[in-house]
């Protein structure tokens, strides 16, 4: 059993403050742009048409939430390291995209529900990797310390 001990007695604030109140501050909140790195891997046995339509549905779910896909790279088929799903290669693809935080929500529950999609790994890049890139714009000195 864990017994507590007092610290003294609680002084009590006074009731009557004298100066103005202290005036509560409206401040304008903008979401930063943040960027991310998406890789889908598809089903080896799609065709090319196929991939294609997957990677068009997810920039368009990307831009209609205000998001900009900066590159897309298809890597193609590769083998896997293991077996997923009783498959052993799948068709890989690279997205960079720059959006505010929470706009890849939908993308990210499009890409768990299709059929098409074998795996896939949405992360946000740290600021210093996304300027390296070339995203976000350019590093201040300010921004790169």
């Amino acid at each position: 059993m864990v017994r507590l001990r007092s610290a003294g007695p609680i002084e009590a604030l006074p009731r009557n403050r004298s100066g103005p109140r202290p005036r509560r501050v409206q401040r304008e909140v903008k979401l930063a742009v943040r960027a991310y790195e998406l890789m889908i891997i598809c089903n080896a046995d799609l065709e090319e048409s196929e991939v294609a339509q997957v990677i068009n549905q997810v920039t368009a779910s990307a831009v209609a939430k205000g998001g900009r896909v900066v590159t897309t790279e298809k890597w193609g088929k590769r083998r896997f390291a293991y077996e997923i799903d009783h498959k052993t290669e799948g068709f890989y693809v690279v997205f960079e995209i720059e959006a505010e935080p929470g706009a890849l929500d939908d993308v990210d529950r499009l890409l768990h529900l299709a059929d098409e999609v074998v795996r896939h790994k949405l992360l946000r890049l740290p600021d210093h990797e996304a300027h390296k890139r070339g995203l976000l714009g350019v590093a201040t000195p300010a921004d790169a310390g």
